[in-house]
């Protein structure tokens, strides 16, 4: 296995009705690649990945150019004044360029999302109506007007996503490819309707500057890192439950709900127990054998998150 990072940078095209994160968009890369390559083919490079041995891992979108602020104490922020703090909290996006620094000066250099995006995306709700057939008409229960949550972000707004790729078992060229099919039907709740529209504009190696020396990880998507040696009373999370569902064809089966998972939120800071050593990702492959899913019982979740290095400096 020869595992790279690479960064994907991704143009807007329409609102988004689910938060573009990693473990979502691995799932319809998986739907990608069943529908491009056949069932086999999904079967060959999932393969291996409920043991530690993932071919692909994805982070969330994050607008282009920045990385989300790790998940710590406030005692870790340079802030003392409680104004500044309470200001800080909206700053919740790192410059990229920034990875190399000290903890301090990485969460002194936060920005907010007018910064981030350039313009702040807008969280509004949409109105929809389903029509009873035989009186042509909305109406009550399940034929009652409702509305559904969206995300507006500008026109061709740039977002980056982070891919970690067995080399061995895929190129980048192919996954170019299934996030383009991806961005071309539609990511996440009603892409049927013409939401979650993306483009893909570059697909590339990347690489990013390591603080002196660094101890700890630093998340960039949903994981679950129960049980891989990381001390807790060093670690810092959310926790995050995730009710799945299965997407595609499976989204219409009479069961479509996964089992829930529990997770550690992206920007999850984790210090290994046992000694630091480099990686690019850390996790848990879930699922498999009906774990998650009776309607589809080699069904999986992406547990694993690609990470960045830091060093977590003892405040008190």
């Amino acid at each position: 296995m020869t595992y790279a990072l690479h960064r994907a940078t991704l143009a807007l095209h329409t609102p988004l009705g689910t938060p573009l994160v990693g473990d979502t968009l691995f799932g319809q890369l998986c739907w990608a690649l069943r529908e491009a390559a056949g069932e086999i083919e999904l079967t060959r490079q999932l393969e291996g990945y409920t043991r530690g041995q993932p071919w692909l891992i994805v982070s969330d979108g994050f607008p282009a150019g920045h990385l989300p602020k790790p998940t710590l104490p406030q005692h870790f922020e340079p802030q003392r004044d409680p104004v500044a703090r309470k200001a800080a909290k909206k700053k919740r996006w790192i410059p990229a360029s920034r990875t190399g620094e000290t903890l301090a000066a990485l969460l002194e250099s936060a920005v907010d999302d007018a910064t981030a995006y350039g313009k702040s995306p807008v969280f509004a709700v949409q109105a929809h109506n389903t029509l009873n057939r035989l009186t042509g008409a909305t109406g009550e229960g399940e034929f009652a007007p409702y509305t559904q949550p969206q995300t507006f972000h500008a026109a061709g707004q740039r977002i980056d996503v982070y891919l970690v790729l067995d080399e061995d078992r895929v190129t980048a060229d192919e996954i170019q490819r299934l996030l383009a099919a991806t961005g071309a039907s539609g990511f996440g709740r009603d892409a049927s309707i013409g939401l979650g529209k993306f483009t893909v504009e570059q697909l590339e190696p990347a690489c990013f500057a390591v603080p002196a020396l660094a101890n700890a990880f630093w998340t960039l998507a949903p994981c679950t890192p129960q049980g891989q040696g990381f001390d807790g009373a060093q670690s810092y999370w959310r926790v995050l439950t995730r009710f799945g569902r299965h997407g595609n064809a499976h989204a219409l089966a009479g069961n479509p709900f996964k089992t829930p998972v529990l997770m550690a939120a992206t920007g999850t800071v984790l210090t290994p127990a046992d000694g630091f050593s480099p990686r690019l990702f850390v996790g848990q492959g879930l699922g498999g054998e009906g774990k998650l899913s009776k309607a589809e019982p080699a069904t999986v979740h992406q547990g694993y998150a690609p990470v960045m290095q830091i060093r977590l400096e003892q405040t008190r």
